[in-house]
């Protein structure tokens, strides 16, 4: 007889489930990519590509590419409603937040 997976945790001993719940949800906050974080948002490429003003295909491609400027990462998440933070986790040292990257009225040619 198939057990659901529902009655199995409701048959675990309550620490045990309690664990088991809070394993779940740490699991389900992370996303292993763009298109992950598209879906846990709740929306499609096309509502995506309408607020960069690009075409569905182009969100495709951005989904899928390894590397992009964080300016581009930026805009995505903004068009989810979402807000890009940049933390850097360095050993014997306190969590820093890059609140933006160089300067951004800087003249090209100085750099």
């Amino acid at each position: 007889m198939q057990r659901r997976l529902n009655e199995v945790i409701a048959a675990l001993p309550e620490a045990r489930r309690s664990h088991v719940e809070a394993r779940a949800q740490a699991l389900m906050s992370q996303v292993e990519g763009l298109g992950e974080l598209r879906r846990a948002a709740g929306k499609a490429q096309v509502e995506i590509a309408r607020a960069l003003g690009v075409r569905q295909p182009t969100v495709s491609r951005m989904e899928r590419q390894a590397d992009m400027y964080l300016s581009t990462l930026r805009k995505y998440v903004e068009a989810m409603g979402g807000e890009l933070e940049i933390v850097v986790r360095l050993p014997s040292r306190e969590t820093v937040r890059i609140e933006r990257l160089g300067d951004m009225t800087a003249d090209r040619a100085d750099a």
